[in-house]
């Protein structure tokens, strides 16, 4: 087995943690040998094994250890879709994560990029400002499964907003401020919503931006509305500040809480929709046990409402956890503000994207900067992050921590893999497959493979899968969106490496394969060193086969100011790429580009591109809404354009 590049402490103060009560508990309900004593990895490894062998004894024992009252069978029916949980349970998502806190504790709080505009919301306050906005929605027309829409900052009002939702049975949606009218519209139209909550000014990178036009646009294009009521007037005062009893609607355990909508760079985003029970029963499994959250700690994950990992914030607060809203950008008033944030308000667990994370490298400011003594965890998701990130990261941070890189996806709000307390972490490697989650890799043929990139699958159900697409009546977009390849498993379309001491390596996306003369590669194993360069900013790598039957696999860069591409800088990218993937991985090209396109929530637009490139017309199939940048769509066709005469 590869020395790890950090393992769990023995002498931490936090243990026992949480996953190990939980292991205690699950060996005193099945009887069978789960804890390795003194060993924590091959503990872990136990209780994975068992979690995905077994899932009615494991999702029981996961309900029993959170105090979640669901009753009956667990899983009533297991194929892939259609997967049926808890039949005879009735939930409430807002319910569950506002039963029993202590009043007068903190349970949201609200930052800018203004240190002294500090808000906090008590438990008692939520649950009241909930209760009360409830009971507007309520007065407005809004019914169980009527849907709720919110165009809005991440701010303490957004959770008030889609708690107070969830309450009612209604379906929650939410895009942030930053998207233009055109994506908003391609998500909210679809949904028919009864009611928008909005704001109209967020501020950003020290700049305020007033969004009035988005939100006329919104409430005279959405002819369903019955009501809007903007955030930081009389009226969301009003509504929330009205005295009322917070009476949660229970509802069958399937029953849809919010919509997630994907990027929308490959056509019209899909609406995902998941269930009440569904979501709490994961994001309380992750938060708790893979996380070890609880009363006392503090979760701010960078992110937007937009974005997955807004639901992952929100659901710290099943655990009895605080958490935290930011709105503003990651780098102002300084390129360290994540972390002067953390520390000066005791975070506990802090998570950021790769690319904030270089920022900080490349500035030569971050964490050793501030006192984290509160720091248990550095989350890592949105992208692969490089092994040479991650150890200089790491060897900036208090040595108790531990950075824990995830990968999920809106698909299930959740993660297939990350850490643990437990588990050990090899630097750009994620630790282990979740709890629950029956994670694989496979070769075409639906072979396993170890040692080799594969395509992740998940081989059983889990419990937040999608109870459907919006506007998908028969399911077919469904299917086709994951089980088209596998018959009955779910292809996520990742390439994954399972690797001989059991962790996992993230190689990008499959659908954006690297397939060079039938040997494939993710694009993440060039993205690393070359963007571990002082002279680069961000790379893009695209692999195009040619009519011909040749292959182009260009590498575009995005260099620093002041840096200008020359060969010496070529041979350099091309070297790096040598020897920390293979000759294989040198491109054909590297070309000196403007930028990188990204989805909003920061994704490279790896599929849209290709496509560009290869000289197909985009209009109608991609959003400009959705993406960044859209100006520099253009700049590719061009490239595609000379390319192709």
């Amino acid at each position: 087995m590869a020395a790890p590049d950090w393992v769990p402490p023995v002498d931490d103060r936090h243990r026992p943690y949480r996953i190990e009560e939980f292991a205690r508990l699950a060996e005193q309900r099945t009887g069978r040998t789960l804890v390795a004593d003194g060993d924590d990895l091959a503990t872990y490894d136990a209780l994975w094994q068992w979690s995905v062998e077994d899932l009615e004894a494991f999702w029981q024992a996961v309900a029993a250890f959170l105090d979640l009252d669901l009753a009956g069978t667990a899983l009533a029916a297991e194929q892939m879709p259609g997967a049926e949980w808890y039949p005879d349970a009735t939930v409430n998502y807002a319910a569950t994560a506002l039963r029993n806190r202590p009043a007068g504790e903190v349970a949201v709080l609200g930052l800018t990029e203004d240190p002294d505009a500090v808000r906090q919301l008590t438990w008692g306050e939520l649950r009241q400002q909930v209760a009360g906005l409830a009971a507007t929605l309520r007065e407005l027309g809004v019914r169980p499964g009527d849907r709720v829409v919110g165009f809005l900052p991440n701010a303490p009002e957004t959770v008030v907003g889609m708690l107070a939702s969830a309450s009612l049975g209604a379906v929650w949606a939410v895009c942030g401020m930053d998207y233009a009218a055109s994506a908003a519209l391609a998500r909210f139209s679809q949904l028919e919503p009864t009611v928008l909550l909005h704001g109209r000014r967020y501020r950003h990178g020290g700049k305020e931006h007033d969004r009035s036009d988005v939100v006329d646009a919104l409430g005279s294009e959405l002819t369903s509305l019955q009501a809007t009521i903007e955030i930081g007037t009389d009226a969301w005062d009003a509504a929330v500040g009205r005295e009322a009893e917070f009476a949660p609607e229970p509802v069958p355990f399937g029953t849809p809480l919010w919509v997630l909508f994907s990027s929308g760079t490959t056509g019209m985003p899909k609406g995902i929709v998941h269930s009440h029970g569904g979501a709490l029963l994961e994001q309380a499994k992750v938060a708790a046990l893979h996380f070890d959250l609880g009363p006392g700690e503090r979760l701010f994950w960078y992110t937007t409402p937009s974005w997955m990992m807004w639901n992952f914030v929100v659901g710290g607060l099943l655990t009895g956890a605080s958490v935290v809203t930011y709105d503003g950008s990651p780098g102002a008033p300084a390129v360290d503000q994540l972390w002067a944030l953390a520390a000066r308000h005791d975070v506990s667990v802090l998570g950021m994207s790769p690319a904030y994370v270089a920022a900080c490298q490349k500035a030569g400011s971050g964490p050793a900067d501030h006192d984290l003594t509160h720091l248990r965890r550095v989350g890592i998701s949105g992208s692969t992050f490089p092994a040479t990130s991650h150890r200089e990261l790491a060897a900036d941070l208090p040595p108790s921590v531990q950075v824990a890189s995830i990968s999920g996806g809106t698909d299930v709000v959740s993660a297939f893999v990350g850490p643990a307390p437990t588990t050990p972490v090899w630097a750009g490697e994620l630790s282990r497959p979740c709890l629950g989650a029956a994670v694989d890799a496979f070769d075409p043929s639906g072979a396993p493979v170890r040692d080799e990139v594969g395509e992740l699958v998940i081989t059983r159900p889990m419990p937040s899968m999608p109870v459907k697409f919006w506007a998908d009546p028969d399911g077919e977009r469904y299917r086709d969106s994951y089980f088209d390849t596998y018959d009955g498993i779910w292809r996520h379309g990742d390439w994954i490496t399972l690797t001989g001491h059991g962790s996992v390596q993230i190689h990008g996306r499959s659908d954006a394969t690297l397939n060079r003369n039938g040997i494939r590669m993710g694009s993440g194993d060039i993205y690393e060193p070359v963007e571990a360069m002082e002279e680069v900013q961000e790379a893009l790598v695209i692999g195009l086969e040619q009519s011909d039957g040749t292959y182009w696999m260009p590498l575009f860069v995005v260099l620093t100011d002041g840096v200008e591409l020359d060969e010496g800088l070529r041979d350099r990218i091309n070297q790096a790429i040598r020897t920390h993937a293979s000759p294989r991985h040198v491109p054909d090209d590297v070309i000196a580009a403007p930028g990188v396109p990204h989805t909003r929530t920061g994704k490279k637009l790896e599929v849209p591109i290709k496509k560009l490139l290869a000289g197909k017309d985009l209009s109608g199939a991609l959003d400009p809404g959705s993406v960044d940048a859209p100006e520099l769509l253009d700049w590719y066709a061009e490239v595609a354009r000379e390319r192709h005469g």
